[in-house]
């Protein structure tokens, strides 16, 4: 059976730097797909879609909310032409409704165990509009690894640079936090693979460096350590989601390769401040995330905010605001409050105001984003703070022997200090 596996294309954020990272959800899936299915992968964001190549069942893989409309023009191609279609991936789980109205069928939950069944029906001609285990979770020993041979490998790279490899470690989380779905989509139960088969996928990714994409490290401070004191032999060199803020634990993230970390920074407190600081510390850098237009945040917090990530030195800041996307209790909050203005997927890309803030207009909110930009960024452009990282990891590698020369074949084991040179020229060069 030839199965065509599409990731739809999705627009980037304004200010965000054009690359692309090699998708989780795919790869995953790919792996629980049995040996008869020959699998051939499109990643519409940079490579286009070959709809006059034959297949004989089409599966359409979706992130994010912005990539819905597209994915369903995929689908109403294929389904004109006689090919039938099946949706997975979270955007499919937050907009099920609409998109069973583009498919012959959605998968909802995870896929561990369920496909040779949804492919039975397949072949019988019996496929149902409908599988649904978000509720019916099977067991996260199931989780194999990722089939990476399905990506096009050279298409991943920015400047000759490899990007880093995803891989996750564990699924569900049990914080909730309010402008967030994963509680919804993958349980408020925190669920760790087996560390063995977790450290042995990450041992086999010909890529010294991984973004650990788990939605929090720090939620069971055994299972944590444990973690980390079975990656300190891989020399690997990662980004994650926050990690659990004790000496302890940073110190074994440290030894086992920890790169930087997505932190979400929300107020200007002492705890923020030393929390950068620890981390830093550690020799971890630190790219914060950035979330405006809060009911508690006004004109004057935002300014406050801006001015307080310029004073911890943060390597690297993302800023978006508030979306609120389905499954969330920012989209039941503000749905009930009749505040959502735009039901748009196409705007719901966290860097456009979708919703009436509490304190001041859409208008002015738009605004202030551009302004976080514009301020942090105003004295070291942002591919700069971006080149001074990967210096960082260079640095990292070299001290434990895994560092390679640049591989002009893009094998993905190192980063090439010619792109930190490139950088460093187009600023003097354009004047920044």
């Amino acid at each position: 059976m030839k199965f065509k596996l599409i990731y739809p294309k999705w627009t980037k954020l304004d200010r965000q730097t054009e690359f692309h990272l090699p998708p989780h959800g795919p790869v995953v899936f790919a792996a629980t797909l049995p040996d008869f299915v020959d699998v051939h992968f499109t990643d519409e964001n940079l490579e286009e879609i070959d709809f006059d190549d034959p297949v004989d069942f089409v599966g359409i893989s979706m992130m994010l909310t912005i990539q819905v409309k597209r994915g369903w023009e995929i689908a109403d191609l294929y389904r004109k032409k006689g090919v039938k279609v099946i949706f997975g991936g979270i955007a499919t789980m937050l907009h099920a409704e609409e998109t069973m109205t583009h498919a012959d069928a959605v998968f909802l939950g995870e896929a561990e165990g369920r496909m040779e069944q949804v492919l039975e029906d397949f072949r019988q001609n019996t496929l149902r509009p409908r599988y649904d285990f978000i509720d019916d979770r099977p067991d996260i020993a199931l989780v194999g690894p990722a089939r990476r041979d399905i990506l096009n490998r050279k298409l991943y790279n920015h400047k000759g640079v490899q990007m880093v490899d995803l891989v996750h470690a564990s699924r569900g989380c049990r914080f909730n936090c309010y402008p967030c779905a994963v509680s919804y989509l993958g349980g408020r139960h925190f669920r760790p693979r087996p560390i063995d088969k977790a450290v042995a996928e990450m041992a086999g990714i010909d890529n010294n460096r991984l973004f650990i994409v788990d939605n929090s490290l720090a939620q069971d401070t055994k299972w944590e350590m444990e973690l980390f004191r079975e990656m300190v032999p891989l020399k690997k060199k990662w980004c994650s989601h926050p990690i659990e803020d004790k000496p302890e634990v940073l110190d074994l993230a440290a030894q086992a390769g920890a790169w930087y970390v997505y932190q979400a920074v929300f107020d200007t407190s002492d705890y923020i401040k030393e929390r950068i600081r620890r981390y830093h510390d550690h020799g971890i850098g630190v790219e914060g995330t950035i979330l405006l237009g809060l009911d508690d945040h006004t004109e004057d917090f935002i300014k406050r905010l801006i001015d307080f990530l310029l004073e911890i030195e943060l390597d690297l800041a993302e800023f978006t605001v508030l979306t609120p996307f389905p499954h969330t209790k920012a989209w039941t909050d503000l749905s009930r409050e009749n505040r959502i203005l735009s039901r748009d997927w196409n705007e719901y890309s966290a860097d456009k105001v979708v919703y009436q803030p509490k304190h001041m207009s859409p208008e002015r909110l738009q605004e202030l984003l551009d302004y976080a930009w514009s301020t942090f960024y105003r004295d070291e452009p942002q591919h700069i703070k971006m080149a001074k990282l990967f210096k960082q990891v260079v640095m990292k590698e070299m001290a434990d022997n895994s560092f390679k020369p640049r591989d002009r074949s893009l094998s993905g084991r190192t980063f090439g200090r010619e792109a930190i040179r490139e950088d460093m020229r187009g600023t003097k060069e354009d004047g920044r």
